[in-house]
């Protein structure tokens, strides 16, 4: 099942479950996926819908963060805000954290550290990663090119 079917599926069960909030945010990401289909003229991919998902989960933190930085932490938008930033994690694909990617990079390691500058590091290591089908983050293997490169 495609994430978008996934996303699909949760609103209808939210829907007759009577999970407001869940049903209104999944509404919203419908609607986003919907509005980038027109646009594009094509059916949104996994990967499409993800970088949504991410991207609003990033939008739930940034603006978490202001309101603590405001004073406003007991602001029950915060509460409301990092529910959703959960549930929206909960429809990503599980991706490797940064430990994990130095793991594997370990293969490959002498290759990143011999790269004359992170971007080429970052690229061997993308390239390596990709080639084992791991699910990463871009972030990710940045920060994890650089533990690895700050380590002889």
């Amino acid at each position: 099942m495609s994430l978008k079917e996934t996303v699909r599926q949760k609103f209808e069960d939210s829907k007759r479950s009577g999970h407001r909030e869940e049903k209104n945010l999944l509404s919203v990401i419908l609607g986003d996926v919907a509005t980038a289909e027109a646009r594009s003229g094509k059916e949104a991919t996994d990967a499409d819908v993800e970088k949504l998902l991410r991207k609003m989960v990033e939008s739930n933190a940034e603006t978490v963060a202001q309101l603590k930085a405001h004073g406003r932490a007991d602001d029950p938008q915060v509460a409301v805000l990092e529910r959703e930033a959960a549930f929206l994690k909960s429809l990503l694909p599980q991706t490797l954290d940064v430990p994990a990617i130095v793991q594997a990079l370990e293969p490959v390691k002498t290759a990143i550290v011999a790269a004359k500058n992170d971007g080429q590091a970052t690229g061997v290591a993308m390239k390596h990663l990709k080639g084992l089908s791991l699910n990463v983050q871009g972030q990710d293997v940045s920060a994890a090119v650089k533990q690895l490169r700050a380590t002889p």
